[in-house]
């Protein structure tokens, strides 16, 4: 039997963490560049890429189609549909590999028992939850990407788990690529089904790269991205073609 989840807004959560009100400290720092912590960083990264093949092989069944496009580009933004409660840490590890990826998440997720002390180093950048820390957070995330670390966001901002459409998502973290003036990339996460497991198969499709119009402001520079990305995942999503958990929406 299905598993049926009913909601009530595209707000709403279905994956929460143990501490799901975890709050920053008021000295917490978005970069990094003591010596000691950039190799414990480094190690980690390690551990990290060789869990998340593991992981996607075994348990997911992962395979990402058109990878090469992003062998191409040295800077971009990456927007990924949200629907994987361990995978979507752990694939953009794959997706970007060889390059270290930056991921931009809830301040929730540091709350994880364990893993919640190792995103930081693995390289989770926690959305904060005021002006002055958030100054902070964008130069964290113009530094990065210019050390040629991809940015991985992933506007629907809520997990869905298993999700087969793509939810509507505002224009806001896009403003992003265009302040950085990067290139911007699409992965979206589609299931189909599977002749022996009871959970689907995964297959990433990768597509873009949709880059900044000159010739628009920054308004409608941001308005076009959204609007590309969003078409875009529209479009892979009409791949899918098993819902192992399916959404309704209460009357």
């Amino acid at each position: 039997m299905k598993k049926i989840y009913y909601y009530e807004s595209f707000q709403d959560d279905f994956v929460e963490s143990k501490n799901q009100n975890f709050k920053l400290k008021e000295n917490y720092k978005w970069i990094h560049t003591n010596i000691f912590y950039k190799i414990g960083a480094y190690l980690i990264n390690i551990f990290v890429i060789i869990f998340s093949y593991c992981y996607s092989k075994l348990f997911l069944r992962l395979k990402i189609k058109n990878k090469k496009l992003l062998k191409k580009e040295k800077e971009y933004f990456l927007y990924c549909n949200h629907t994987q409660i361990l995978g979507d840490v752990f694939n953009p590890f794959l997706i970007c590999f060889p390059k270290h990826p930056y991921i931009i998440c809830s301040t929730s997720n540091l709350g994880i028992p364990i893993l919640g002390k190792i995103l930081p180093i693995a390289g989770a950048l926690p959305i904060p939850d005021n002006i002055h820390d958030m100054i902070k957070f964008k130069e964290a995330i113009k530094y990065h990407s210019n050390k040629e670390h991809p940015i991985v966001i992933y506007p629907e901002s809520h997990l869905w788990p298993y999700a087969t459409f793509i939810r509507d998502f505002p224009n806001t973290s896009f403003h992003f690529p265009y302040d950085n003036k990067k290139k911007v990339f699409v992965a979206t996460t589609t299931y189909s089904k599977s002749k022996f497991f009871k959970k689907p198969n995964i297959v990433i499709y990768i597509d873009g790269p949709f880059s900044i119009n000159p010739n628009l402001d920054k308004k409608e520079n941001i308005t076009m991205l959204h609007d590309k990305v969003y078409e875009t995942m529209k479009m892979r999503s009409k791949l899918n073609n098993y819902e192992y958990i399916t959404y309704k929406k209460k009357n």
